[in-house]
């Protein structure tokens, strides 16, 4: 392999390794692997999350000679044709009316069914958001106001959902209860640090360990101010299933650290080392940024912990804290390469990639962006002020005016965040 390493290539890289991580979880290929014998019965649909339209067209695709039935959710933009499964679009990250809709829909399917009968829950990230049905006096309003306050509080998504969970009529194994007695199963795409099935999209067909006093520790530490309906259902009333309520059969179909792999191996063809740091890595997105140029420099610098040329691959899912400021356009992963780039200042032979695999930072129109070593000197050319912009939380339009934004449309699938830094040797190891 050549010692050169050009932008064009280092870029031309970078995407390569995000998009191989992408294909790897393709529903295409998970879903058709692990799909159970067909039912004697029906077959009942359901899912929520960004991939599950694309998650139930590969079971009507596979099964032309079962009568299905069902319906499932996903976020506007995401949606495939399924056949005679009904596929509905509702908000994300915030729910709508239509999320509340697909929720109600979602029990309506799955009563009076009997033993013979299969209920095929497709789940993936997102879900949470997609089908919310408030748990009474609860109002949609309510639960929008509560959404909002979580995705503003630093919280992690697994501590978001344990608040879901309790606030909710359908999630933390509720929509298992309204299935009984026929057989269900679960297969899921998993977004979540630690791959917990329950966790992804609050588990509404999975038994939940968490409590409702565990939901009010988490409210309390965060500071997260709850509508007062909110806030009676946490404590009183109905709480979610617990182990042994419910059967459980799910399977994990594929996950983020199979994304990073799937990266890791394509960069050893290529020549490089490849690290995985892990697959849940948590935190201030600004500060992670901070941290893994660190690790950079030491590879750079000393061949510390690997040689150059390297990569450096993680996931998981970073916060984004607001405060009670008013933010600029931008997701987690945008907001980690502007903190990547400012305290790299210009290093040279680093470049880095990170993007929702969903193909959507947060709200924005990009799966997320790219640094290179002259970033921050064509944004002081074009008068951007890094630093300003990162501590407005306006990383879109820092990369958006560069023209480095990552845009591949929605993937139909997602196993959270992906993040490679590549690191080139230095003309003295190259030497």
């Amino acid at each position: 392999m050549s010692a050169v390493w050009t932008d064009a290539r280092a870029r031309s890289l970078l995407r390569q390794l995000f998009d191989a991580a992408i294909a790897s979880a393709d529903p295409r290929i998970a879903v058709t692997t692990h799909l159970p014998p067909k039912p004697s019965g029906r077959c009942i649909v359901v899912g929520a999350g960004k991939a599950s339209a694309a998650m139930a067209a590969v079971v009507d695709a596979a099964w032309p000679d079962v009568e299905l039935s069902g319906v499932v959710v996903t976020r506007h933009g995401h949606a495939v044709p399924a056949g005679g499964i009904e596929v509905l679009e509702a908000s994300h990250p915030v729910p709508d009316h239509s999320s509340e809709a697909a929720a109600l829909r979602m029990l309506d399917a799955v009563r009076g069914l009997t033993k013979d009968d299969l209920v095929l829950a497709l789940m993936s990230g997102g879900g949470s958001a997609l089908m919310a049905l408030p748990a009474p006096p609860m109002t949609l309003a309510d639960k929008q106001a509560v959404n909002r306050a979580l995705l503003a509080s630093g919280a992690t998504i697994a501590e978001m959902n344990v608040v879901r969970k309790h606030l909710s009529a359908i999630k933390g194994g509720r929509l298992a209860l309204a299935a009984r007695p026929a057989r269900l199963l679960t297969l899921v795409i998993s977004d979540i640090p630690g791959d917990d099935p329950a966790a992804i999209a609050s588990g509404p067909t999975l038994p939940d360990a968490s409590t409702k006093a565990n939901a009010r520790e988490i409210v309390r530490r965060f500071g997260i101010k709850l509508p007062d309906s909110a806030q009676a259902v946490l404590d009183g009333g109905q709480d979610t299933a617990k182990p042994g309520d419910i059967a459980e059969d799910v399977r994990i179909i594929a996950a983020p650290l199979t994304a990073l792999d799937a990266a890791a191996q394509l960069a050893k063809r290529e020549g490089l080392s490849a690290v995985v740091l892990g697959d849940a890595i948590e935190g201030e997105a600004r500060e992670l940024g901070t941290m893994m140029a660190g690790i950079a420099r030491s590879v750079a610098q000393h061949g510390h912990p690997v040689k150059a040329p390297a990569v450096l691959l993680s996931g998981g899912e970073t916060t984004v804290s607001i405060g009670h400021g008013r933010a600029g356009r931008g997701g987690r992963n945008t907001e980690f390469l502007l903190g990547l780039a400012v305290a790299l200042d210009g290093a040279a032979g680093i470049w880095a990639i990170a993007g929702d695999s969903d193909g959507i930072d947060g709200t924005e129109d990009a799966a997320g962006a790219l640094v290179t070593p002259d970033t921050l000197h064509r944004a002081a050319a074009s008068q951007l002020d890094a630093r300003a912009l990162l501590t407005a939380h306006d990383s879109y339009t820092f990369f958006e005016r560069l023209g480095d934004l990552v845009r591949t449309g929605p993937t139909l699938t997602n196993v959270n965040d992906i993040r490679a830094v590549l690191i080139a040797p230095t003309r003295q190891q190259t030497s």
